[in-house]
């Protein structure tokens, strides 16, 4: 049986691993599954269609699995999923999908921060950092090792690539191409998450390669299409070329701009 404080609530029907810590004042529902080393904190709520992994961190007055705020949710069976070894910090909130994609998820060994918002249908891959206060509207999606700055506003159905960086105090409304950084008002390109690539890894031949892939796109061109073309006529096809511009030319909204 789970380690658990008779000032908690946990409904008889919620499966807990054994080695789950509950700590006072904590709600858990019926339809919640928690696995082995996970700590939940005081005054935590967590509610039905939760499905926690393993050597998780739930930190007082987050909620987890609440209702969507949609006004299309009917109340259909949705779930919120959060990977194994992800941390979720003080009073952050993390909606249950809708029936457009049934679950929210948090990868796995991510860092959500104090007072995030994550609205329904959003996807967070691995190894994400979202620092505090920012909000992530329904259907975004954050590619694995991306990072968000903090009080971050992001428009409904953006999506943000991988290795990208997001600095604090900006709103997003455009997609966030791999490996870039976005900064400034209104929200541009600053160059190439260069500090992060090193720090996983990349060798300098492979961020030069990035770099020069952008340098064509948004230094040489303030017309996304064109860019792309050149990119195609004068870069060697590589995996990184073919990414960039698979997920650019796949956009539903728009990309990240330049600087002007």
């Amino acid at each position: 049986m789970s380690l658990n404080f008779p000032m908690s609530y946990i409904h008889p029907d919620a499966k807990i691993s054994s080695s789950v810590i509950i700590e006072p004042f904590s709600f858990i529902g019926a339809d919640v599954q928690i696995e082995d080393n996970t700590w939940i904190g005081p005054h935590v709520t967590i509610m039905d269609g939760a499905r926690i992994g393993k050597n998780c961190k739930i930190y007082p007055g987050a909620v987890i699995s609440a209702n969507p705020q949609d006004l299309k949710y009917n109340g259909e069976q949705t779930f919120v999923s959060i990977g194994d070894n992800s941390v979720i910090r003080e009073c952050v909130t993390i909606n249950k999908g809708t029936s457009h994609s049934i679950y929210t998820r948090v990868g796995q060994n991510c860092l959500i921060m104090a007072y995030v918002h994550l609205g329904h249908d959003a996807q967070v891959g691995n190894n994400c950092i979202i620092a505090n206060t920012s909000n992530l509207g329904g259907h975004v999606i954050v590619e694995d090792w991306a990072i968000i700055g903090g009080n971050v506003n992001i428009q409904q159905f953006t999506k943000i690539g991988q290795h990208s960086y997001i600095s604090g105090g900006i709103s997003i409304n455009k997609d966030i191409p791999p490996y870039v950084k976005a900064a400034r008002m209104p929200a541009s390109y600053h160059g190439i998450n260069s500090i992060g690539l090193k720090r996983r890894g990349f060798a300098s031949e492979r961020i030069n390669h990035i770099f020069d892939i952008y340098r064509i796109l948004y230094v040489r061109n303030s017309n996304i299409s064109l860019g792309i073309a050149q990119i195609e006529a004068e870069i060697l096809p590589s995996q990184d070329r073919d990414l960039i511009i698979e997920f650019i030319n796949n956009s539903r909204i728009g990309v990240l701009k330049g600087f002007k």
